[in-house]
């Protein structure tokens, strides 16, 4: 049925009976849009494609309009006719098709061009660019090939670039940012739109002969060269992976791919063209490659032939040193992690190896608190009946623990020897990307046969999650390395480029194109000159004129001239200052933590300028923002708070039962021992050690201490702090939980029934007959839920309530706790309405165990209330706080609960006081839609009203998400989240985290930056611009997939307002200040050409000009962008609003490129004709020779490099010891260079024109004139036009340079104490309106955990515990 369940029993359709149709049973629920249905249907990437409605989808997926073509549904084809598509059965050889069910939609396993051996597989290959294993294209009736639709197209490489570029683009990572991430996960769900219509009968044809081979664009295309081993059958045409126990020999044959991961941009082969690719992407390095060609031209070049071609050769050098330096930090952090130890059967024996060398095959163990090394099966555990934890946090964001069971049949192989006599093969799946679903069969000997076991998701533990709460587990490895799911789930390290890089290439275009125009002019001038006068100028000797071959001859030989104009070594340079800033970041103490040793890492330096124009940041909350530990802090109890710290002007006496105060937790103690309230505190926390799924461990060596199991934080921590109060759980068996009373004295409590939370009831019940034999029912939940069931509703109720939002206020996750004795008349009554709801089996199980509850959960006593703290992580509020100050919008998308994201906003300071919320939580397209509609109808026509806007925060569900990202409502959706000044989206999957961000890129012109801590941020992390890891709890996935990595979210302060704003303001004057040095001399060329009848006599020797980049002029730019400070890095982070400076990109416009060009121009023409005045005569010599031009071009040239330097000077915010040797120091370098090389080159024959001027420059009064006259004219203007901007017209960090230079005090008026009053009472009036709770149980079924576990038993000799059910 298209609703059937995944798990049902003949989930490998191992039935021997072909003709078995019966009916499959389900619950009858909505299944949940999951990532793989949302992305099959919705293109994301493509906004323009008409796409059905998510909503509309899902629809007929139920079944509800279409059943044509299902099982059982009209127009069915029967079993075994010729036109019906069946999987093979697990006997038959070659089978090419996943265990799917009876729905019709069969494909093959998975990748296609699962290149395990190729680092390219996950960016060029696999199932996904040849679209899967059947020709969607020409198969009629699928809905995604109405209308010939290129669904497929889009993921073949071939097609995504269009053209040779496009090609290119992608075969070196260039391409659009696409990714598995970007296509339908390979989860097997029953899929209406994938039977619809015909079906698939045209795929196969059993009568007329074989399978039509596939036409999906890119089905053949295979990355890289045959002959380097790298084209490997498609793995789907294999049938299922075939993996045998304890034999290596038989794996080894299959030549699975090892366990070594690698996230390096480049390897040996790649390293070539990709590097040639991104280098040659950048126009100035195309237009040298251009120019060097020209030069190798005879009769064109007025220079000579190398003097572009080595300065290039020597910036793609540098440029390619910089990428190895990266790279092979990335290279050393992969060493580090596939060097980590691990355990290995071999033989009877585990013997320790590195994750490396794990294989496909090998029998693992893996110990508490452990990652797993690769996909591993799961056969035993050394907790009852194969069961484990394990934390999921870096896969999917879920802080809950999972549960994970071994089937019986391995689950009692515990010792060595047991496991190596294990022998069989398992069945599985081909590796995909589905991180939810798992097909597998392990065949074993048995009762002298062999016997097939089903194995499902619940046998499956993921690289990249942690075993929690459990000694060990053995497992045999399915997957490794890049086939495992986690690595499936990512893609190749991007290319990512800046917005700033982006302008810089449009700026080498518009130079080029000035270039051109002034190559043009002068060969206009040539062709006049010499159709004019140019039979006087006999001297030069001019052959017959072709105007036509002149013309474009003369363009090539001005080209060359004027080349300089673009700076050649303005990249190398920029790369080099990046590099130093990424070193600062680095090595910031700042931002360094102690407590782990972790300083900040730049991976990506070519990036630093982007962290000062943040406007947008993505965080995930999970370990980024909080720590992920829970602290049991307050509790209210009949109308009294108590807390672990009680703040002094809170404090209250004994005998104050106000409720206002509050008491420390030794008066709890007191009072239960002695006060009115003892028998009402001793039920609260009996209800607290007791109603819970808690397992607690002992340790053999350290007999005293209790570790708890806790499948969510907040259960250990209620638990922990009932130890902390007195109360101390025990022992639990499958019918009874033991606690510690005051460390003397034991109670028994019988259990006899568990009502399970799940999010409908927002509760859970334990029912126990207590040591003195009456029964009672101990119930906790949300407040909204609890108290509605209470009997009465007094004074104590009331004050309650007054806590629970005090403490919601604080951002405290909160419980009501109540109870009811029951009569036994009436549990016995009522165990029979339960048995009965137990033991149904039509479809709605769940619903009738919540009606039976609903019987006995009713008329309850409150005892009161629990505040468990989320503990943030250090400077977490300040840090967001002064990100929105500095114009910067915060979005959170997390995997947790509304209520908690909520919570978590309010004590981080994402949502403040007055904000007013925005909550989109709803469970179709069309009331989501309405919902967006009213909202974003109401918000503008209080705007049009020219009402005072209100500041608004948007907090939006994972099912709405879904809905709102479709085509129709995204741009509403955004519309509504940009007017907000916070975002919350809560319950969202990891793909949906990208999707996200993919959306805002897309539709706003503004940089983003993700943060994050797990693997499951990584697809969000690699989407933004900028993606920052969290070096933290949850592994370092997201921190080797990121840009930048830090230890702590509040360093992201420091990072962005001061690192990021400083490197944007360096990075702009080094670029405009190179644009002005080589106009400012080059463009005297130019001037000189009208003087010279357009010949292209150049004024200045050839390597004196090449040198003038590379030597004279280089350190300037790199003391100016490594060392320059604007504002000091304490005024940057006191006020935050100066970083929407760089945010807005105020110091690179373009009018600023025109205006630095501009004056160059203006500097190289009061050089250019002062310099012809001052050398009228021709400077003439006491000999009565005249100096000629080669002394008058050194003078210039002089002449220029002193403006140029002084131009530096002029812009340098902070002088060092570095700056006085850079810029002075240029200057000496050129008077040292000059007579060493108008010296010895003219003897080498290798520099002619500076043949014996040494001695008429030196002597010259007219060269040390110009020397000071020349730069004095022409700087005068640039220091009268600082002066007026910063008296007249300043700008807010001219202000703030005052008060950095004369160190004003900032006596802004503090009404610190006024505003915080004010917030405590806006914090209380919302919390009235809107007060949640927040519960982080896990939904699934608790009970086969607790009716496993007897904790009295002793373990066994290899510490497994045997089942108490045996």
């Amino acid at each position: 049925m298209a609703g059937r369940p995944d798990n049902h029993d003949d989930l490998l359709n191992l039935s021997d009976d072909e003709d078995n149709e019966g009916p499959t049973y389900h619950s009858g629920q909505l299944p949940p849009m999951t990532d793989e249905e949302m992305l099959h249907t919705y293109n994301i990437s493509n906004s323009s494609v008409p796409q059905p409605p998510i909503s509309t989808t899902n629809d007929d997926f139920i079944g509800a309009q279409m059943t044509a073509g299902l099982p059982g549904g009209p127009g069915h084809v029967p079993a075994g006719s010729e036109s019906s598509l069946r999987p093979p059965m697990l006997g038959q050889t070659g089978r090419n098709y996943s265990q799917t069910s009876d729905l019709n939609n069969y494909q093959r396993y998975s990748d296609a061009d699962n290149d395990g051996y190729s680092d390219s597989a996950s960016m060029a290959g696999g199932y996904y660019a040849t679209g899967g294993g059947i020709d969607e294209d020409n198969v009629p009736g699928l809905p995604l090939n109405q209308g010939k639709s290129k669904h497929r197209s889009r993921n073949s490489i071939l097609s995504l670039g269009g053209g040779i570029v496009g090609k290119a683009k992608n075969m070196m990572g260039m391409g659009p940012e696409y990714s598995e991430m970007d296509l339908p996960l390979t989860e097997h769900h029953a899929r209406a739109d994938g039977v619809a219509g015909a079906g698939l009968d045209s795929t196969q044809d059993s009568t007329t002969g074989p399978r039509k081979a596939r036409t999906t664009p890119g089905a053949t295309f295979k990355f890289g060269l045959p002959s380097l081993g790298r084209g490997k059958p498609d793995p789907s045409t294999l049938g299922p992976r075939i993996i045998h126990l304890n034999n290596p020999p038989a794996n080894h044959a299959n030549r699975y791919v090892d366990n070594h991961v690698s996230t390096t941009k480049y390897n040996i082969a790649t390293f070539v063209p990709k590097f040639l690719f991104e280098q040659f992407s950048k126009y100035a390095n195309l237009f040298f490659l251009f120019t060097a060609i020209l030069q190798q031209i005879p009769n064109i070049s007025p220079t000579n032939k190398f003097t572009t071609i080595v300065p290039l050769g020597i910036v793609l050098l540098v440029s390619a040193g910089k990428e190895m330096v990266e790279d092979s930090r990335r290279r050393s952090q992969d060493r580090q992690l596939n060097r980590s130890p691990a355990r290995v059967l071999r033989g009877t024996r585990f013997e320790d190896v590195n994750w490396i060398d794990v294989q496909v095959g090998d029998i693992i163990r893996v110990t508490s608190e452990e990652p797993f090394p690769a996909d591993i099966l799961l056969l035993a555990s050394s907790e009852p009946e194969g069961l484990c934890y394990i934390e999921t946090a870096n896969l999917d964001g879920e802080t809950n623990l999972k549960i994970k069971q071994a089937i019986p049949e391995t689950s009692t192989c515990v010792s060595p020897a047991e496991l190596a006599r294990l022998g069989g093969r398992i069945r599985s799946e081909q590796p995909n990307s589905s991180l939810y679903t798992y097909e597998a069969t392990l065949t074993m000997q048995a009762g002298g046969g062999e016997k097939e076991l089903p194995l499902a998701p619940d046998q499956l533990l993921l690289r990249g999650a942690t075993l929690r709460n459990t000694p060990w587990i053995h497992g045999v490895v399915v997957f490794t390395g890049h086939e495992t799911k986690l690595m499936r789930n990512a893609s190749a390290t991007p290319i990512k480029r800046t917005n700033v890089e982006k302008k810089v290439n449009i700026q080498i275009l518009m130079l080029g194109g000035v270039l051109i125009a002034l190559s043009v002019i002068s060969s206009i001038g040539d062709i006049v000159v010499r159709v004019t006068i140019g039979k006087n100028l006999w001297f030069l000797d001019y052959a017959t004129l072709n105007v036509a071959s002149q013309f474009f001859g003369d363009v090539f030989t001005y080209w060359i001239l004027y080349s300089n104009l673009v700076p050649i070594s303005l990249f190398v340079t920029v790369e080099i200052i990046k590099y130093y800033q990424a070193f600062l970041i680095s090595s910031d103490l700042d931002i360094y933590h102690s407590a782990t040793d972790t300083p900040a890492n730049c991976r990506t330096s070519s990036l630093v300028e982007e962290l000062g124009q943040v406007e947008y940041v993505f965080s995930d909350k999970t370990g980024t923002l909080t720590c992920n530990m829970m602290d049991f802090r307050q509790c209210s109890i009949a109308g009294l708070q108590y807390s672990d710290d009680v703040p002094e002007d809170r404090r209250a006496m004994d005998g104050d039962d106000s409720g206002i105060g509050i008491y420390d937790f030794k008066a709890l103690e007191r009072h239960r021992t002695q006060g009115a309230n003892g028998e009402h505190i001793a039920e609260f926390l009996r209800l607290l050690s007791t109603c819970h799924t808690v397992i607690p461990e002992t340790n053999a060596e350290k007999p005293g201490v209790i570790k708890y199991q806790a499948a969510s934080p907040d259960e250990g921590a209620l638990v922990e702090g009932a130890v902390q109060l007195g109360y101390k759980f025990m022992a639990r068996q499958p019918k009874a939980v033991t606690i510690l009373v005051d460390g003397e004295r034991q109670e028994r409590y019988e259990l006899l029934a568990v009502c399970e939370f799940n999010s409908t009831r927002k509760r859970m019940s334990c029912i126990y007959r207590c040591p003195d034999g009456k029964i009672r029912c101990y119930c906790k939940g949300a407040d909204t839920v609890i108290l509605e069931r209470l009997a009465i509703r007094d004074d104590v109720v009331e004050k309650t309530l007054l806590h629970l939002e005090e403490y919601a206020a604080e951002g405290l996750r909160t419980l009501c706790l109540a109870m009811r004795e029951v009569p036994e008349a009436e549990f016995r009554e009522w165990r029979d309405v339960y048995n009965t709801a137990a033991t149904t089996v039509s479809g709605n199980r769940a619903e009738e165990l919540d009606k039976a509850a609903e019987l006995i959960e009713h008329d309850l006593t409150l005892l009161g209330a629990t505040a468990i703290e989320d503990k943030l992580q250090d400077g977490v509020p300040d840090t967001i706080h002064t990100l929105q100050t500095a114009g910067i919008k915060v979005w959170v998308l997390t995997g947790d609960r509304q209520e908690t994201a909520i919570n978590i906003g309010m004590s981080c300071k994402l949502i403040s006081e007055d904000m007013t919320l925005l909550i989109v939580n709803e469970e179709n397209s069309e009331a989501t839609r309405s919902n967006l509609a009213k909202k974003l109808e109401a918000i503008r026509s209080q705007h049009a009203g020219n009402a005072e806007m209100e500041t608004l925060a948007l907090v939006i569900d994972g099912k709405s998400l879904t809905f709102a990202l479709e085509r129709e409502m995204e741009k509403q959706f955004l519309d509504l989240a940009v007017m907000c000044k916070a975002v919350i989206c809560c319950r969202v999957s990891p793909l949906q985290k990208a999707l996200v961000v993919k959306l805002v890129k897309r539709h706003l012109r503004a940089i983003l930056l993700a943060i994050g801590d797990g693997a499951n941020d990584v697809s969000m992390i690699q989407a933004a611009h900028i993606g920052v890891g969290i070096s933290g709890m949850e592994g370092l996935q997201a921190a080797r997939s990121a840009d930048v990595s830090i230890a702590q979210f509040r360093f992201l302060r420091k990072l962005l307002l001061v690192h990021g704003a400083w490197s944007y303001q360096r990075i702009s004057k080094v670029i405009l200040y190179f644009y002005y040095k080589n106009t400012a001399l080059f463009i005297t060329q130019f001037w000189y050409s009208f003087q010279n009848a357009f010949s292209g006599q150049v004024i200045y020797e050839s390597w004196t000009l090449s040198f003038f980049n590379v030597i004279f002029t280089v350190m300037p730019p790199f003391v100016l962008g490594i060392f320059d400070q604007f504002v000091s890095a304490r005024l940057l982070d006191r006020y935050p609003q100066l970083y929407q400076l760089s945010q807005k990109g105020v110091f690179f416009q373009n009018h600023s490129f025109w205006s630095w060009v501009g004056n160059g121009f203006y500097h190289s023409l009061v050089l250019y004709f002062v310099s012809e005045l001052i050398w009228w005569d021709d400077g003439v010599l006491p000999s009565g020779e005249i100096a000629g031009h080669w002394v008058w071009g050194t003078a210039l040239y002089t002449a220029a490099l002193v403006t140029v330097l002084g131009k530096a000077a002029l812009i340098t915010n902070i002088w060092t010891k570095y700056t006085v040797i850079a810029i002075p120091g240029s200057l000496a370098i050129w008077f040292i260079f000059l007579p060493v090389y108008a010296t010895v080159a003219p003897k080498l024959g290798f520099s002619t024109e500076y043949t014996n001027i040494l001695p008429v420059v030196l002597s010259s009064p007219k060269f040390w004139l110009m020397m000071i006259v020349l730069p004095a004219l022409c700087l005068v203007r640039d220091f009268a036009w600082k002066y007026a901007k910063r008296m007249y017209y300043p700008q807010t960090y001219h202000h703030v340079q005052e008060i950095q230079k004369y160190n004003i005090q900032d006596y802004r008026p503090r009404m610190e104490q006024f505003q915080k009053a004010i917030r405590k009472v806006r914090q209380v009036q919302r919390m009235r309106k809107q007060r949640g709770y927040a519960f982080s149980q896990t939904d699934e079924s608790q009970a086969r955990v607790l009716q496993a576990y007897d904790t009295t038993r002793e373990r066994g000799r290899y510490g497994e515990m045997a089942s108490s059910r045996r």
